[in-house]
Formats: structure tokens, C-alpha cells, sequence
């Protein structure tokens, strides 16, 4: 269990809480009431099946695929973008796995990931300051006074959204969509076309051939469940306290804390201070807990991280990511992976090459280059290689829409100006995505 002594859920509020909105006290406390209510989004034996899985990750026996959008938006919820965002993670999935042999852990950042933290309170445009956009859980991205003024009830519209998406995720990989004979209808028709779909579509050969191969056995493939839906995990950055604090329930079998907002959730760079709010809070609860460490971080402090949150040295527990950048990942990594390792603590240790590549291109727009994105997770591996421990997984940004917001790839992409949609960082389009998965199940193989 987790370390819940002296805990309760809102223990934090003794303690310093960073990236807070301010909320209108009244209103929020009105729809933290209505969300103490509601039913939970995930369940403790779903989260206890992932800790499972993240278990075996830690033995070698597994990698993650942790994708979605940077940040989930109201006005772009729709059917067709689940779908095809759930289509793209399994496609690259199906790469991760079939040319490493590795099971594939598939969570998405998704039905829940409407926060984010800011390096600055203000955002200043032809010398007029407001507050800055925080996700569509806080305020409007629209740049007006109005827009910027956190208010609660988008907590609740948040919810909504979640439950929605989940139910869909749900029907999608249980119902059908997620049946391997039904491979070859991964293949989006903007990505079919490509190389790295060319190379898909030779898998997805290859997989109906091994189950017509089952069936001339006389081995029906119907029978076996494992074939024909997946296992979907959610996750997001646990920043609004008060929203997770609100959904976190004692799971009825075994008395246990679960922050039911998430299968996931995670403590990003800016709010991973060891006596502050956010670790507090994650203290206590018995999902699994990703803590993101960029450049700066140390060898001794990711080991008080794991110290506080897991002292139990329980498996499938904790999920550290680097996020150290391309040019600095192979300095940064091996000094804390070997820190922790020293200490005894078992992780499963992952590559956020997304967060420490951004950069500001000519035009204007905020873009990561494909070329760094890979050079990180390229580091990672070599770190992990170099210092002993396996390389657990990666956890990209990215959609199934034909974004056009980060350079490079197969195709070479340079045009950042027609399709650039993100609401906040940018994202990997569907090829690029599966471009990735061909190179990561390359760097997983040799690996193995």
C-alpha cells in the first residue's frame, strides 16, 4: 500500500501548492462538492492491473507507449479525433511489439489532461498582460480578460469530457476496433501512403498470415481474447489539486486510496518539490506515480522522490521520466539512474523526449524537430545500456490528425503554417508517430 501514514486526501492543503488557479473560493467549492459526488472515471482493479504491468516493465518484460495531446481542448472533442488518436497508438503499438517481441503497455494522455502548469502568471501581447492560459479545466485560450478568469464549473465540464472519452476508449478496445483482424484498417489513409505505411502494411500482412496459420492448426483465433481487444490505460499531470483531492476514493476491497480521476497520473518539473503540496498528495494514493525529471534534477533527489512516495518499495509504483534534452540526456540520465539504482529503488525508468526540444521557429511558431526527439530517446537507451537497468518505455505528444507542428521525419516536413492546431505544445502528426515507433523498435530490439 501506499505510504498513507498521517495521510488523508487533503493533507496537501497543509503545504505550499504551486500552479494553483485562483478561484473564486465560493464557486469552486460549489463544484467540489458536486465532484465528491460523481462517480469515479477509472476503478482500483483497473489500476492495480497496470501496476501489474508496470511490474513486469520494471523486469524487462514489457515498454510502454505513453502518448496523446499536450493538452486536451473542449471545442476539439469530438468522436472521429478519439478514434483516430486511439488508432495511431495502436498502430505504433503493433510496430513496438511485433519487431521487438516486448509486450507493449499502451496509456494514453487523454480523458483528463485539460491542465497545465506556466512558467510565467502573465502572458503579455502589445503591452497588455493576462493571465496566462492553464488548460481548458481553468480558462480560455481566446487572449481577453474575460477568457483568462479561472472558473471552477470548467472542473466539471472537464469531468464530463473525461467520463465521455473513457466510455468511447472503452467501447473501442473491448468492442471490436482493437481486433488484430481488423490491422489493416489502422492504416490512415494520409499515413497508408508513406513509407513508414508501407512498412506497416507488411506487418499487418505478415499478423493475418500468422492467424490464418492458427486457424489451419486448427487453433481458432475467436477463442482467444488477447487478440481481439487491448487493455487502455489513462493518465495525465495531476496538477489541480482540488480536482484530484475531489475524486479520490477508498477502493471498497481492499481499504486502499485511488486517485479515480486516472489509471496514471504524474508529478511534472515544475511541482515535484519534495515538502510541497503535490508530493504530498501523491503520498497517499496507490496509483502508480510518474515523477518527471528534467536537466536539472539529481541523482539524490529522485531517490528522496521515490523514498516519500514509495518506501514500501513496492513494484509497478514508480515511473521516472527524463525529459533532459537532446544534447544533455546522455550527462543527465546515467548520474540519476545510477543514484537510484544504488539506492536499492526499483523503477521503471521512461524518455519524455518532447518537453526539453522545444524551440521557436523563424515563422513564430513554438515546433520540436523529429531529428532531436529521436536523438533523446537514442541517448536514453545508451544511458540505460551504459548503467544496467532497461529502458521502460517513451512518452510522446502527439495526435492522429494531419498536424503540421513538428519538423522532420520521413517526409521531411517544413511547413509549420498549415495545420498547425495545438492549443499549447506541439505534437507529432500519425506519420511522424509511427516513423517513431519503426526507429524505437529498432533501438528495443537490439536492446533485448
Amino acid at each position: 500500500m501506499a505510504n498513507a501514514q498521517n495521510w488523508e486526501p487533503g493533507s496537501w492543503r497543509k503545504l505550499k501548492a504551486l500552479q494553483q488557479p485562483t478561484w473564486d473560493k465560493e464557486d469552486l467549492k460549489k463544484i467540489i462538492n458536486e465532484l465528491e459526488q460523481v462517480p469515479p472515471l477509472v476503478f482500483g482493479g483497473e489500476i492495480r492491473s497496470l501496476r501489474s504491468s508496470l511490474a513486469n516493465v520494471e523486469k524487462g518484460e514489457g515498454f510502454i507507449l505513453q502518448a496523446g495531446d499536450c493538452a486536451e481542448s473542449f471545442e476539439a472533442f469530438n468522436s472521429p479525433a478519439i478514434r483516430e488518436k486511439l488508432r495511431v497508438i495502436l498502430q505504433m503499438a503493433v510496430v513496438l511489439t511485433y519487431q521487438s517481441g516486448v509486450p507493449t503497455v499502451k496509456i494514453g494522455r487523454i480523458a483528463g489532461q485539460f491542465a497545465k502548469p506556466r512558467s510565467e502568471d502573465l502572458e503579455t501581447r502589445d503591452d497588455i498582460a493576462l493571465p496566462s492560459y492553464r488548460g481548458d479545466a481553468v480558462n480560455d485560450i481566446a487572449f481577453t480578460e474575460k477568457a483568462r478568469v479561472p472558473k471552477a464549473k470548467r472542473l466539471l465540464r472537464g469531468y464530463n469530457q473525461s467520463a465521455a472519452t473513457l466510455n468511447l476508449l472503452r467501447a473501442f478496445t473491448k468492442g471490436g476496433f482493437a481486433d488484430l483482424s481488423r490491422v489493416h484498417k489502422w492504416n490512415k489513409e494520409f499515413v497508408a501512403t508513406t513509407p513508414e505505411g508501407h512498412r506497416f502494411e507488411e506487418i499487418a500482412n505478415n499478423i493475418s498470415k500468422a492467424l490464418e496459420f492458427m486457424r489451419a492448426c486448427g487453433i481458432d483465433p475467436s477463442n482467444e481474447h488477447k487478440l481481439h481487444e487491448v487493455d487502455f490505460y489513462t493518465s495525465h499531470e495531476a496538477l489541480l489539486l482540488d480536482y484530484e483531492e475531489a475524486l479520490t476514493r477508498k477502493d471498497s476491497t481492499t481499504g486502499d486510496y485511488y486517485d479515480c480521476s486516472a489509471h496514471l497520473v504524474w508529478i511534472g518539473e515544475r511541482t515535484r518539490q519534495i515538502k510541497n503540496a503535490h508530493v504530498e498528495f501523491m503520498r497517499g494514493i496507490n496509483n502508480p506515480v510518474g515523477i518527471k525529471l528534467g536537466p536539472s534534477a539529481t541523482g539524490q533527489e529522485a531517490v528522496e522522490l521515490c523514498e516519500v512516495l514509495n518506501p514500501n518499495r513496492e513494484p509497478g509504483k514508480i515511473v521516472l521520466v527524463l525529459r533532459a534534452g537532446a544534447d544533455s540526456i546522455r550527462e543527465v540520465a546515467p548520474k540519476i539512474i545510477e543514484e537510484v539504482t544504488k539506492s536499492g529503488h526499483i523503477v521503471t525508468w521512461m524518455s519524455d523526449p518532447m518537453h526539453g526540444n522545444t524551440f521557436k521557429h523563424a515563422s513564430g511558431y513554438k515546433t520540436r524537430h523529429f531529428d532531436d526527439i529521436l536523438k533523446e530517446i537514442e541517448g536514453f537507451f545508451e544511458s540505460c545500456s551504459k548503467t544496467g537497468v532497461w529502458p521502460g518505455g517513451v512518452h510522446l505528444e502527439l495526435t492522429g490528425d494531419d498536424v503540421t507542428e513538428c519538423l522532420g521525419g520521413l517526409d521531411d516536413l517544413a511547413n509549420l503554417e498549415s495545420r498547425y492546431e495545438t492549443s499549447c505544445d506541439p505534437r507529432l502528426n500519425g506519420r511522424q508517430g509511427l516513423d517513431l515507433a519503426f526507429r524505437v523498435s529498432e533501438l528495443l530490439a537490439a536492446r533485448k
